[in-house]
Protein backbone atom coordinates (compact mmCIF):
# COMPACT_ATOMS: atom_id res chain seq x y z
CA UNK A 1 0.00 0.00 0.00
CA UNK A 2 1.64 3.54 -1.15
CA UNK A 3 0.87 6.15 2.03
CA UNK A 4 0.23 9.39 0.72
CA UNK A 5 0.75 12.63 2.85
CA UNK A 6 -1.23 15.66 1.33
CA UNK A 7 0.17 19.23 1.90
CA UNK A 8 -1.81 22.32 0.41
CA UNK A 9 -3.20 25.41 2.06
CA UNK A 10 -6.44 24.68 0.37
CA UNK A 11 -8.47 22.01 2.24
CA UNK A 12 -10.77 21.99 -0.99
CA UNK A 13 -7.54 21.24 -3.48
CA UNK A 14 -6.61 18.21 -0.60
CA UNK A 15 -9.93 16.94 -0.57
CA UNK A 16 -10.20 16.35 -4.53
CA UNK A 17 -6.60 15.14 -4.59
CA UNK A 18 -7.59 12.46 -1.47
CA UNK A 19 -10.67 11.26 -3.41
CA UNK A 20 -8.53 10.90 -6.74
CA UNK A 21 -5.99 8.78 -4.83
CA UNK A 22 -8.07 6.73 -2.83
CA UNK A 23 -9.99 5.29 -5.87
CA UNK A 24 -7.20 3.17 -6.88
CA UNK A 25 -6.05 0.18 -5.38
CA UNK A 26 -2.63 -0.20 -3.18
CA UNK A 27 -3.08 3.97 -2.54
CA UNK A 28 -3.87 5.22 1.15
CA UNK A 29 -4.01 8.80 2.36
CA UNK A 30 -2.96 8.98 5.38
CA UNK A 31 -2.36 12.35 6.70
CA UNK A 32 -2.56 16.27 5.40
CA UNK A 33 -1.10 19.36 6.40
CA UNK A 34 -1.84 23.01 5.52
CA UNK A 35 1.67 24.03 5.20
CA UNK A 36 5.15 23.41 5.02
CA UNK A 37 5.85 23.27 8.34
CA UNK A 38 3.15 20.83 9.85
CA UNK A 39 4.11 19.01 6.12
CA UNK A 40 7.36 18.08 8.52
CA UNK A 41 5.54 17.19 11.51
CA UNK A 42 3.61 14.55 9.83
CA UNK A 43 6.50 13.32 7.52
CA UNK A 44 8.05 12.97 10.84
CA UNK A 45 4.67 11.28 12.58
CA UNK A 46 3.74 8.84 9.57
CA UNK A 47 6.88 8.24 7.04
CA UNK A 48 4.45 8.67 4.19
CA UNK A 49 6.50 6.70 0.86
CA UNK A 50 4.75 10.32 -1.44
CA UNK A 51 4.38 13.71 -0.07
CA UNK A 52 2.19 15.36 -2.69
CA UNK A 53 3.45 19.19 -2.02
CA UNK A 54 2.01 22.41 -3.17
CA UNK A 55 4.72 25.02 -3.61
CA UNK A 56 3.39 28.36 -2.36
CA UNK A 57 1.65 27.78 1.28
CA UNK A 58 1.69 30.48 4.13
CA UNK A 59 4.14 29.98 7.37
CA UNK A 60 6.68 27.45 5.06
CA UNK A 61 6.30 26.91 1.57
CA UNK A 62 6.79 23.85 -0.30
CA UNK A 63 10.39 24.41 -1.41
CA UNK A 64 11.45 24.82 2.40
CA UNK A 65 9.51 22.48 3.68
CA UNK A 66 11.09 19.65 0.75
CA UNK A 67 14.65 21.28 1.71
CA UNK A 68 14.49 19.92 5.05
CA UNK A 69 12.53 16.55 4.87
CA UNK A 70 14.97 15.59 1.82
CA UNK A 71 18.07 16.64 4.54
CA UNK A 72 16.63 15.18 7.78
CA UNK A 73 16.43 11.66 5.34
CA UNK A 74 13.29 10.87 6.11
CA UNK A 75 13.07 8.59 3.08
CA UNK A 76 9.41 10.12 1.90
CA UNK A 77 9.68 11.20 -2.15
CA UNK A 78 8.09 14.43 -2.90
CA UNK A 79 5.60 15.70 -6.00
CA UNK A 80 5.86 19.05 -6.00
CA UNK A 81 2.34 20.09 -7.27
CA UNK A 82 1.35 23.74 -8.70
CA UNK A 83 -0.71 25.70 -10.42
CA UNK A 84 2.03 27.69 -12.00
CA UNK A 85 4.22 27.16 -14.75
CA UNK A 86 6.81 28.90 -13.69
CA UNK A 87 10.73 27.69 -14.49
CA UNK A 88 11.65 29.17 -11.45
CA UNK A 89 9.14 26.70 -9.30
CA UNK A 90 10.45 24.04 -11.37
CA UNK A 91 14.18 24.63 -10.91
CA UNK A 92 14.00 25.09 -7.27
CA UNK A 93 11.99 22.35 -6.44
CA UNK A 94 14.60 20.20 -8.12
CA UNK A 95 17.64 22.08 -6.41
CA UNK A 96 15.03 21.29 -3.15
CA UNK A 97 15.19 17.36 -3.98
CA UNK A 98 11.46 16.53 -5.01
CA UNK A 99 11.36 13.83 -7.42
CA UNK A 100 8.47 14.43 -9.29
CA UNK A 101 6.79 17.81 -10.80
CA UNK A 102 3.60 18.47 -11.55
CA UNK A 103 1.04 21.03 -12.50
CA UNK A 104 -2.43 20.77 -10.72
CA UNK A 105 -4.17 21.23 -14.51
CA UNK A 106 -2.69 17.42 -14.96
CA UNK A 107 -5.75 14.89 -15.28
CA UNK A 108 -6.29 12.44 -12.46
CA UNK A 109 -4.49 9.52 -13.90
CA UNK A 110 -1.24 11.96 -14.39
CA UNK A 111 -0.81 12.48 -10.71
CA UNK A 112 -1.87 8.40 -9.59
CA UNK A 113 1.21 7.96 -12.10
CA UNK A 114 3.08 10.35 -10.63
CA UNK A 115 2.20 8.64 -7.35
CA UNK A 116 3.01 5.14 -8.24
CA UNK A 117 6.29 6.27 -9.84
CA UNK A 118 7.90 8.24 -7.17
CA UNK A 119 7.01 5.10 -4.29
CA UNK A 120 8.49 3.05 -6.90
CA UNK A 121 12.07 5.27 -6.82
CA UNK A 122 11.34 6.34 -10.00
CA UNK A 123 11.10 10.20 -11.02
CA UNK A 124 8.19 12.07 -12.96
CA UNK A 125 8.44 14.81 -14.96
CA UNK A 126 6.11 16.03 -17.95
CA UNK A 127 8.07 15.84 -21.66
CA UNK A 128 8.23 19.41 -21.56
CA UNK A 129 9.34 19.98 -18.61
CA UNK A 130 12.32 17.06 -19.17
CA UNK A 131 12.92 19.50 -21.80
CA UNK A 132 13.20 22.19 -20.15
CA UNK A 133 15.46 20.96 -17.72
CA UNK A 134 18.14 19.44 -19.82
CA UNK A 135 18.38 22.53 -21.98
CA UNK A 136 18.99 24.42 -18.63
CA UNK A 137 21.42 21.72 -17.97
CA UNK A 138 23.15 21.45 -21.22
CA UNK A 139 23.87 25.37 -20.83
CA UNK A 140 25.50 25.10 -17.72
CA UNK A 141 29.36 25.46 -17.77
CA UNK A 142 29.63 21.74 -16.21
CA UNK A 143 27.87 20.48 -19.36
CA UNK A 144 31.08 21.05 -21.64
CA UNK A 145 33.61 20.15 -18.62
CA UNK A 146 35.77 17.20 -18.04
CA UNK A 147 34.03 14.22 -17.47
CA UNK A 148 33.00 14.04 -13.85
CA UNK A 149 35.68 11.73 -11.42
CA UNK A 150 32.83 9.81 -10.50
CA UNK A 151 32.42 8.15 -13.57
CA UNK A 152 35.08 6.08 -12.88
CA UNK A 153 33.37 4.71 -9.77
CA UNK A 154 31.00 2.88 -12.25
CA UNK A 155 31.48 -0.35 -14.15
CA UNK A 156 30.92 -0.67 -17.57
CA UNK A 157 26.99 -1.92 -17.09
CA UNK A 158 26.07 0.65 -14.88
CA UNK A 159 27.28 3.74 -17.12
CA UNK A 160 24.87 1.72 -19.82
CA UNK A 161 22.18 1.83 -17.31
CA UNK A 162 22.86 5.55 -16.56
CA UNK A 163 22.63 6.47 -20.73
CA UNK A 164 19.13 4.38 -20.85
CA UNK A 165 17.89 6.21 -17.36
CA UNK A 166 18.52 9.49 -18.48
CA UNK A 167 16.35 8.99 -21.57
CA UNK A 168 13.20 8.55 -18.88
CA UNK A 169 13.11 5.00 -19.62
CA UNK A 170 11.59 3.06 -16.50
CA UNK A 171 13.34 -0.47 -15.08
CA UNK A 172 11.31 -2.17 -17.11
CA UNK A 173 11.81 -1.12 -20.44
CA UNK A 174 15.84 -0.69 -19.59
CA UNK A 175 15.65 -4.06 -19.01
CA UNK A 176 13.79 -4.80 -22.26
CA UNK A 177 16.27 -2.68 -24.03
CA UNK A 178 19.43 -4.98 -22.84
CA UNK A 179 18.31 -7.82 -22.33
CA UNK A 180 18.88 -8.09 -18.20
CA UNK A 181 16.14 -9.05 -15.97
CA UNK A 182 13.95 -6.21 -14.26
CA UNK A 183 15.75 -6.86 -10.66
CA UNK A 184 19.08 -6.69 -12.20
CA UNK A 185 18.18 -3.42 -13.77
CA UNK A 186 16.72 -2.05 -10.62
CA UNK A 187 20.27 -2.96 -9.12
CA UNK A 188 22.33 -1.38 -11.51
CA UNK A 189 20.11 2.19 -10.74
CA UNK A 190 20.77 1.60 -7.01
CA UNK A 191 24.49 1.51 -8.03
CA UNK A 192 24.20 3.85 -9.65
CA UNK A 193 22.62 6.46 -7.74
CA UNK A 194 25.07 5.35 -4.80
CA UNK A 195 28.18 5.61 -6.02
CA UNK A 196 26.94 9.19 -7.54
CA UNK A 197 25.55 10.65 -4.61
CA UNK A 198 22.25 11.18 -6.32
CA UNK A 199 19.12 11.31 -4.62
CA UNK A 200 16.57 9.39 -7.62
CA UNK A 201 16.09 9.06 -10.95
CA UNK A 202 15.27 12.46 -11.97
CA UNK A 203 18.36 13.93 -10.25
CA UNK A 204 20.24 11.09 -12.29
CA UNK A 205 18.67 12.59 -15.60
CA UNK A 206 19.83 16.20 -14.96
CA UNK A 207 23.19 14.81 -13.81
CA UNK A 208 23.69 12.34 -16.82
CA UNK A 209 23.28 15.78 -19.24
CA UNK A 210 25.62 17.89 -17.15
CA UNK A 211 28.34 15.67 -16.80
CA UNK A 212 28.03 14.86 -20.45
CA UNK A 213 26.84 11.37 -20.21
CA UNK A 214 24.31 11.85 -22.34
CA UNK A 215 23.68 15.04 -25.02
CA UNK A 216 20.89 16.11 -26.74
CA UNK A 217 20.30 15.12 -30.01
CA UNK A 218 22.28 11.62 -28.87
CA UNK A 219 19.96 8.69 -28.89
CA UNK A 220 20.62 5.86 -25.97
CA UNK A 221 17.60 4.35 -25.89
CA UNK A 222 18.15 2.47 -28.54
CA UNK A 223 18.15 -0.31 -28.17
CA UNK A 224 21.60 -2.75 -27.82
CA UNK A 225 21.98 -6.49 -30.47
CA UNK A 226 20.54 -9.21 -28.61
CA UNK A 227 23.56 -11.13 -27.11
CA UNK A 228 24.97 -14.29 -28.91
CA UNK A 229 24.37 -17.64 -27.24
CA UNK A 230 26.92 -17.54 -24.49
CA UNK A 231 27.78 -13.85 -25.67
CA UNK A 232 27.97 -10.56 -23.57
CA UNK A 233 26.54 -7.45 -24.64
CA UNK A 234 29.18 -5.01 -25.60
CA UNK A 235 28.33 -1.61 -23.74
CA UNK A 236 27.95 1.27 -26.01
CA UNK A 237 30.58 4.00 -26.13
Amino acid sequence: MIRVLLVDDQSLVRAGFRTILETEDGITVVGEAENGQVAIDRALELSPDVICMDVQMPVMDGLAATAQIVRRGLGSAVLMLTTFDRDDFLFDALAAGAGGFLLKTAEAEQLIDAVTALAHGDGLLSPEVTRRVIERSVSTPAASAAPAPELDLLTDREREVLQQLATGLTNAEIAGRLYLGEATVKTHVSNVLGKLGIRDRTHAVIWAYENGVVRVGDNPGQPAPPPASGGRIRPHG
